[in-house]
């Protein structure tokens, strides 16, 4: 069972994405807040009495007193297993990928469907695929405009240059949206091996989901390898 927590200010919305979490019954959803804080004092309290966490966080973007971004950089720091997906509409691209740079595992338009939502909240929990992949790069792109050859640059193509030759391959097809299976049918490896590769990239890369691949990717102005 998958636990998972809603964070939005408008309780319809809470609603809304609780029914729909329910349709899966591989899927619970246990908690809910009003926004960023209430968020982090639930989060607290449960630790402080043993409880467990939530598994998948549903977090807004726009909200009182402590808004998805702070929350999502917050929870992150304190309750790294847990994983976030910003919620976020099409007009929304840079708190999209304010979420992303502080450590939201991908994110999810409003208007989601109920299958595409829990096949998400899945995805994330097993540590796969960058969500909405079309998406999601696009964003990141935006987020990182005309990169330019620069000290900061040099510094994140430097960290790329600890990786080998498979891990450096396998970063470029995480960066570009594709799954674990996808990456493992296209270089011809085992799945074992790719879940591997990615874990020791994040470790090298200093990133705490396979989404911070991509963005590092995209700030270092690094090739696209998907031909």
């Amino acid at each position: 069972m998958i636990n998972v927590m809603i964070v939005d200010d408008q309780q319809p919305t809470r609603m809304g994405f609780s029914l729909m979490v329910m349709k899966d019954p591989a899927l619970r959803m246990t908690l809910q807040a009003g926004n960023g804080q209430d968020a982090l004092d639930i989060l607290a309290a449960l630790q402080l009495h043993g409880q467990s966490l939530p598994d998948v966080i549903l977090m807004d973007v726009r909200m009182p007193v402590m808004d998805g971004l702070d929350a999502t950089a917050r929870i992150k720091q304190l309750y790294p297993s847990i994983r976030i997906l910003i919620l976020t509409t099409y007009d929304q691209d840079s708190y999209a990928f304010g979420g992303l740079s502080v450590g939201a595992s991908g994110f999810l338009l409003k208007d989601v469907k109920t299958k595409d939502l829990c096949r998400a909240i899945h995805s994330v929990y097993d540590g796969d695929a960058i969500l909405t992949p079309r998406i999601t790069k696009e964003v990141i792109r935006r987020g990182v405009p005309n990169v330019s050859i620069n000290a900061d640059t040099l510094a994140i193509r430097s960290k790329f240059d600890s990786l080998g030759p498979r891990e450096f391959e396998v970063s470029a097809l995480v960066s570009e949206g594709m799954t674990n299976a996808e990456i493992a049918q296209r270089l011809g490896m085992q799945l074992e091996a790719v879940k591997k590769a990615v874990s020791r990239s994040l470790a090298k890369l200093d990133v705490k989901e396979r989404v911070g691949i991509a963005v590092l990717w995209y700030k270092a102005g690094m090739p696209n390898l998907q031909k």
